[in-house]
């Protein structure tokens, strides 16, 4: 395998450059394991959209197999396309307490939605008691381009190992 450049992205999948990333760890003779990347970078894109959604800005950006969007209500969601899941990270303007558990080998997130493109409008469906919501708001045509591009990059294969657990409480 070929030498990593510093300013290449980091082959962890963080989207950052090597050298903000897993560089340091490396020259300091230690190694951040993906998964402590991946909950470092996920944590980083939560705080973002809810920095943005404080702000009532409206903003959307892609994390691996993640989705993150807020709108000018201050309402901001985060979205897995594997299994189309999402949870609601800010109401209002307000933070969210993020429902993440982690383990060693695992990152679970306690997903309360699974999320649909239908029509070309978003619909939410919320685990517990299984109502169907409609969110106008919900930046529907770059949602699915990014799922289309996502599944057109990763093969199924992939696209099941980047993907994060749900957690027990909110399975159907």
């Amino acid at each position: 395998m070929g030498k990593i450049g510093r300013n290449q992205s980091c082959p962890c999948g963080s989207g950052k450059k090597h050298k903000h990333c897993c560089l340091p760890a490396q020259q300091a003779g230690t190694k951040a394991s993906p998964m402590n990347q991946m909950k470092v970078s996920l944590m980083a894109a939560i705080e973002k959209i809810q920095q943005a959604a404080s702000e009532k800005k409206v903003t959307f950006f892609e994390l691996g197999v993640f989705l993150f969007f807020s709108d000018q209500d201050g309402d901001a969601w985060l979205l897995e396309i594997t299994d189309s899941d999402a949870v609601q990270v800010s109401r209002g303007g307000e933070a969210l307490d993020v429902p993440i558990d982690e383990n060693p080998e695992t990152i679970e997130i306690n997903f309360s939605h699974t999320f649909a493109l239908r029509e070309k409008q978003f619909f939410l469906t919320a685990y517990a008691d299984k109502a169907e919501t409609f969110l106008d708001r919900a930046p529907t045509q770059q949602i699915h381009a990014a799922i289309r591009r996502l599944r057109k990059r990763y093969s199924p294969e992939m696209l099941e190992q980047m993907h994060v657990d749900r957690g027990g409480d909110s399975q159907a």
